[in-house]
């Protein structure tokens, strides 16, 4: 690996709520953490899938939607400065013995830790691609599955399709930008916060943005540029619609990825880990949450939470090594009071 290189104790792949409780415990015992995550914000399967969803299992709160209880997690985090690195995925790993692994995102950006924390839930989220012809050709060109800078989409023809969060969130946040912004969707109802669906109602009902009731069935366009869709309506006609980009926004699957060829011991496409440690079978490689699998294994963020407080332990030894791990408590210890800005 070549370039600028960043050093740090440790990196946890993924940005859901264990990975970024596992922030907070090794942040207790003084353990730098980049976080690397495919999505666009930090929260995992909680904040893309349902933000809005009750959690009632979370210790000491009666009720936390998904997003409520990143939300939370963030805030606790923020004394240990965590460094998050996202919309990239982990796709090269080179162990180096002692001095630990040297990572690479698919983005370039390069990584020497001691330790690796492997907190990605059940895997690499990849968007859910519609089943039309010559799509594949228009990915990256005109298709897009994400919005990295909203720059890039000035003065475009867009049509968004999808009737969830995403959908309404991009098309609200493109529609000052982009030229011109339709949005399709199979039916009235949508799988939005109302409070979204209120407002591009209002943008439809004053002629600045469109919304069609129906699915994209058809692309168009020449060397991967997008010229027209063609949208079957609730008459089930279908007409073409110009228009030169495509944002599908049909939801996430879960792939383990990459992860799977780093030679870890696998159990059905999870990670086999101990349970004293919760390392692999790769010294300095640990897993965490769901991605994780062990006997009585139970897929909870409290269990999760569990999980990186034990993870976080071990880690200490291999960040220092020839230094004596002492069991502290932030009711009592006023070296973690300061760290945590309490004292």
């Amino acid at each position: 690996m070549t370039g600028d290189v960043i050093k740090t104790d440790a990196v946890i792949i993924g940005a859901g709520p264990v990975a970024l409780f596992a922030i907070f415990e090794l942040g207790l015992l003084d353990i730098k953490a980049h976080v690397i995550d495919i999505l666009d914000k930090p929260g995992g399967q909680c904040a893309e899938l349902y933000p809005e969803k009750p959690i009632y299992d979370i210790p000491a709160l009666l009720v936390v939607s998904g997003q409520e209880l990143t939300d939370r997690l963030l805030q606790q985090i923020k004394p240990f400065n965590p460094v998050f690195h996202l919309q990239q995925r982990v796709d090269e790993l080179e162990a180096r013995g002692e001095d630990g692994f040297a990572l690479k995102t698919d983005t370039g950006t390069q990584f020497e830790t001691r330790i690796v924390i492997i907190a990605a839930g059940g895997g690499s989220f990849t968007p859910k691609r519609p089943p039309l012809k010559r799509i594949e050709e228009m990915e990256g060109k005109s298709v897009f599955y994400s919005v990295r800078r909203i720059e890039d989409f000035r003065d475009r023809t867009i049509v968004i399709a999808g009737g969830g969060d995403s959908a309404l969130d991009w098309a609200l946040a493109l529609q000052g930008v982009a030229k011109r912004v339709t949005l399709v969707h199979r039916r009235e109802e949508f799988r939005a916060a109302p409070d979204s669906v209120n407002k591009m109602r209002a943008l439809v009902d004053a002629g600045e943005m469109d919304f069609i009731i129906g699915q994209v069935m058809e692309l168009h366009g020449d060397a991967g540029q997008l010229t027209s869709a063609g949208i079957r309506g609730k008459d089930g006609e279908t007409s073409r619609l110009d228009c030169d980009t495509l944002l599908p926004f049909f939801g996430l699957t879960m792939k383990l990825g990459p992860v799977a060829d780093w030679g870890l011991n696998l159990n059905e496409n999870k990670i086999l880990v101990d349970t004293e440690k919760f390392e692999t079978s790769q010294q300095r490689i640990f897993a965490i949450g769901d991605i994780n699998s062990y006997p009585g294994k139970l897929k909870l963020i409290l269990s999760g939470f569990h999980e990186a407080a034990l993870m976080a332990r071990q880690a200490y030894h291999y960040v220092y090594p020839d230094a004596r791990y002492v069991l502290q408590y932030t009711t009592t210890s006023t070296s973690l009071q300061k760290k945590l800005g309490v004292r």
